[in-house]
């Protein structure tokens, strides 16, 4: 597997997990010259790659080009196997961090791959965890599997960082390039090698500090934001029993200097926000007790209930009966135009409905087939006979939608707006019954 390359004077370097940061990372690397080997479990994925096309789907500026681009260069390959470590110049893992339902870390995919890395790992060479990970895991988990399976010293046989991820869904390529980055060592030769590779790809500013704090400072900023994100939907309650828009409200709140209030919604997804604040409290609670973050993270993860809530409402004012209901459940990404369905808020609504034996119709126009949940890309489909239609994401499809077509279209003119698609008075006087989080009922 060695010889994937003719070329060994160029640098070599190794992207393990080849998901939303694992592609555009490998991308902008070959791009910058090196030669790059992906790594990943899934067959597909590594087929894809060798093909010259994408496996993320979605708007995503630039990253098909791109990726087109270095595979017809020859400077992009994938694989399964882990020797391709080594004697590379720099090993770069970013598999999934989850946690479990008592919010531990699951570190199973993360341990594999440092224990595969650590087997084929050489004098030189720089190991950078960008997956986001608690505080303490680089030097507590990761450095003492790859000490062991490799024989070699941390910080003076090879290098080791954890460089956190910054990118966002829709915008993986601009943020990796733009933003600013934490690289944190466990020394200062690591930090400061790990500078050295960043520089080819990142045009923001490289702040260099140790591991731990790295660690910190990642899941301190995702824990911020959904913290944030819960005093709107706190608020949002709060105006729906005021008989206010809370949208109104938050434009106002944000003309004081100062002031950025964030918006209310259907339910907090994806990868990092419903699992970061867990991870930057692992392990706490031994001298205090957070009061503020887990309360932000129930608040998030009440909204989907929420939305279900005002829809049985909807549905017992309409008089429909469970009984031979259908619900049109509009969008299944977490995030809008995109097919990133990692802890989408839409699941709960799903299972909801379906465990009352009401027909639920997914829609979504990014995601494809999810097993054991069923999609359509066809709106008619849909939204064909619906009594309610439940907007979960903000899809720019659905902020096009006529109403006077949706109605003609629904057996019920039921909208539950989780993403201030749409205007309640609008809805209204179209005939619709409307509820809308945030918003007078």
């Amino acid at each position: 597997m060695l010889s994937m390359f003719s070329d060994f004077s160029v640098k070599r370097v190794v992207v393990v997990g080849l998901g939303y940061v694992g592609v555009p990372v490998a991308c902008s690397l070959a791009d910058a010259g090196f030669e790059v080997v992906g790594i990943d479990v899934i067959q597909s994925k590594i087929d894809m790659i060798n093909k010259g096309e994408s496996p993320i789907k979605g708007k995503e500026p630039g990253l098909d080009e791109l990726l087109k681009k270095v595979h017809k260069a020859g400077r992009l390959k994938a694989t399964d196997d882990y020797s391709v470590c080594e004697g590379a110049y720099a090993v770069l893992i970013m598999v999934e961090t989850p946690v479990d339902r008592d919010n531990v870390p699951r570190y199973e995919a993360l341990k594999s791959a440092v224990t595969s890395v650590g087997e084929n790992l050489k004098k030189g060479t720089l190991v950078v965890i960008e997956s986001t990970i608690a505080p303490r895991t680089t030097t507590d988990i990761v450095q003492p599997i790859l000490e062991h399976k490799s024989g070699l010293k941390g910080g003076e046989d090879f290098y080791l960082v954890h460089c956190p991820e910054r990118v966002a869904v829709g915008v993986l390529l601009k943020n990796l390039k733009e933003l600013d980055r934490i690289i944190g060592g466990i020394n200062e030769a690591s930090a400061k090698k790990a500078k050295e590779l960043y520089k080819n790809i990142v045009k923001g500013k490289l702040y260099l500090t140790d591991s731990i704090t790295a660690e910190a400072v990642k899941t301190a900023e995702n824990t911020y934001r959904d913290t944030q994100i819960a005093f709107a939907n706190e608020l949002a309650y709060l105006c729906e029993e005021l008989g206010i828009d809370v949208f109104e409200v938050q434009k106002l709140v944000n003309t004081s200097p100062g002031r950025q209030m964030l918006l209310p919604g259907a339910g907090v997804g994806g990868h990092c926000l419903p699992k970061d604040p867990w991870l930057l409290l692992y392990g706490s609670g031994k001298t205090f007790q957070p009061k503020l973050i887990p309360t932000s993270r129930h608040i998030n993860d009440s909204m989907p209930h929420h939305m279900v809530s005002l829809a049985e409402e909807a549905l017992t004012q309409s008089k429909i009966s469970p009984h031979g209901a259908k619900v049109a459940v509009m969008g299944y990404a977490f995030v809008e135009d995109s097919d990133d369905v990692r802890n989408t808020p839409a699941l709960p609504i799903i299972d909801h409905f379906r465990r009352r034996g009401i027909e639920v119709v997914i829609h979504d126009p990014f995601v494809k087939g999810v097993e054991g949940i069923g999609l359509t890309k066809n709106l008619n489909d849909a939204v064909g006979g619906a009594d309610c239609a439940i907007f979960v994401t903000a899809h720019s499809r659905y902020k096009n939608l006529k109403l006077k077509n949706l109605l003609q279209k629904m057996r019920t003119p039921i909208i539950i707006d989780g993403r201030n698609l749409f205007d309640r008075k609008k809805c209204i006087k179209e005939g619709f019954v409307y509820k809308g989080v945030g918003k007078k009922h």
